[in-house]
């Protein structure tokens, strides 16, 4: 039992020795909330559905150094925006424009929730033609005489 307990402490030690902190200098406390705005806007392309701040990806890492040297130059927002855009394509932030290209983008969740309602319906409507087939003629009169009776 004591060598387990000092496995998982060794595990987890060194789980921990691998997160790195990044840290960052910032001329004042509105560039640095600039910052924090635009790593939480933009998505990290490696990840699954992870923004900047939160990925430990290495291509996050590339793109919160590149945010942090456009935005310490002088670079405003839109100026960031739109070099990540023109360099990784639309899927980089959380809110794509609507336009030609993002179209799947904004109606595929629709599309994908209609066709499942449309399957849910088939398979009630078959389900209950098949339950109506399955008496004889027989028993959908007794079914009818019962029904009636209730009446």
């Amino acid at each position: 039992m004591r060598y387990l307990l000092i496995i998982w402490s060794l595990l987890f030690v060194s789980l921990s020795a691998q997160a790195v902190i990044e840290t960052r200098t910032f001329a004042n406390p509105a560039q640095e909330d600039r910052y924090k705005v635009l790593i939480n806007e933009l998505r990290c392309l490696v990840c699954q559905n992870q923004n900047l701040a939160d990925s430990n990806a290495d291509l996050a890492k590339d793109l919160r150094e590149q945010t942090y040297q456009m935005l310490t130059n002088g670079a405003s927002d839109t100026e960031i925006i739109e070099y990540m855009v023109a360099r990784y394509g639309d899927f980089v932030l959380y809110r794509p424009p609507f336009k030609s290209t993002t179209l799947p983008l904004w109606i595929g969740p629709f599309v994908l929730l209609g066709l499942g309602i449309l399957g849910l319906v088939i398979v009630i409507r078959r389900r209950n033609r098949a339950q109506q087939e399955a008496l004889s003629d027989v028993e959908r009169a007794q079914v009818r005489r019962l029904l009636d009776r209730d009446d």
